[in-house]
């Protein structure tokens, strides 16, 4: 294989990198904004079954 190939093949492994990178990122992003959601129902199911006890 000569340089420019092995160059080639590096930065696609960089370019792979980046990309799983900024995937993991995202999905870590959506897991936190799936709790926060996750934590205003449960709040809000808290609220609506004190409102109906009164």
């Amino acid at each position: 294989m000569n340089d420019a190939a092995a160059r080639n093949f590096e930065y696609l492994a960089y370019g792979l990198s980046a990309v799983w990178l900024v995937l993991l990122l995202y999905v870590l992003t959506l897991v936190g904004r799936e709790g926060k959601i996750r934590a205003q129902i449960e709040s809000l199911k808290r609220m609506v079954e004190d409102r109906e006890k009164r």
